[in-house]
């Protein structure tokens, strides 16, 4: 059973971390021609250089597109460009329609299943990085062009990776669209959140006992609370981290937000009764609240979805329909 759990856990952490990477604008000041499903056709050939300082160049818009983490296909997917991905990873779910696509592993991808759908570009990505250095070599010395984005630590990065996949997609445009809807809907949430006078203390568990990991510094977890007006109890330390039983008790949280009901059923349950936990104001109150672990983690355009999610966990008595 411990194996199971450190397995979820790993899987987890590693679908937490997803995407981001710098860009420098491309174009002329006049209008653009355009091919098929709007693409810009002027951007091309375009040279972009990745987080591992690799360079690719496009000759055109890419036709064919493999994207090896859930994060990037959302972001493709947003773009339009469904017709265009003919392979994802085994981790994505989002849109339904994924399902229908090529499977070509997780971490440790099929090379060969890569290489077999003949794609134009190969989104990978820097959380992969390690496991995945050999095959995306191996990838590369077949001619293929890789591009691996950077892990993303808050919403500007996220919008950076927007930007950059618009780009190298010829969807600039549409790009610049879909981050523009989202910094207007955060600052939508971001405007009634500041109404609120008294910060409640969160707690955020990304993975149940007995290893109970949370969010500190420098996640987007932590990023989100502060945009909510409030405080995360982990925001002392670094990164996601695993936190001991009796120093949550000890920090007590006013609210505790639990992100693994996808997987563990009767998540906040288990929380409310966990021995121990008894005297936390969360628990006392009830609030414990478990929140979709893909929008509130996953670094594309339903963000916002998540970040709406987690306020009304937090300040129920604000953002409740």
């Amino acid at each position: 059973m411990k194996k199971i759990w450190q397995l979820w856990i790993v899987t987890a952490l590693a679908a937490i971390l997803l995407t981001a990477c710098g860009q420098e604008e491309h174009g002329e000041d006049h209008a653009t021609p355009e091919t098929e499903a709007g693409q810009e056709a002027s951007q091309f050939p375009l040279t972009i250089k990745d987080v591992t300082d690799n360079e690719i160049t496009l000759e055109e818009a890419p036709k064919a597109i493999v994207s090896m983490i859930p994060s990037n296909t959302e972001i493709l997917y947003a773009l339009g460009l469904e017709e265009k991905v003919v392979g994802v990873s085994d981790y994505d779910n989002y849109p339904e329609e994924v399902a229908s696509k090529e499977k070509i592993g997780g971490q440790e991808f099929n090379v060969e299943k890569i290489i077999s759908l003949n794609p134009d570009l190969v989104l990978a990505h820097e959380s992969g990085l390690g496991v995945g250095d050999a095959g995306i070599k191996q990838l590369r010395d077949a001619g293929i062009n890789v591009y691996v984005v950077k892990t993303a630590v808050n919403f500007e990065e996220v919008y950076d990776t927007m930007a950059t996949i618009g780009q190298a997609t010829g969807m600039t445009k549409e790009s610049e669209e879909m981050v523009q809807t989202m910094k207007d809907e955060v600052a939508t949430i971001q405007e009634k959140a500041s109404t609120i006078k008294e910060k409640k203390k969160v707690f955020t568990e990304v993975s149940p006992a007995p290893e109970i990991y949370t969010a500190g510094n420098n996640t987007f977890m932590n990023e989100m609370i502060e945009m909510l007006n409030a405080e995360n109890i982990a925001s002392d330390q670094e990164g996601w981290i695993m936190m001991d039983p009796e120093e949550i008790v000890k920090r007590n949280p006013d609210v505790i937000v639990t992100t693994y009901g996808n997987y563990v059923p009767n998540a906040a349950e288990q929380v409310l009764t966990r021995e121990g936990f008894g005297t936390v104001t969360a628990v006392k109150n009830k609030a414990v609240i478990d929140v979709d672990a893909d929008t509130t983690s996953r670094q594309g355009p339903r963000l916002t979805e998540g970040l709406l999610e987690l306020a009304k966990a937090i300040h129920p008595e604000v953002f409740s329909e």
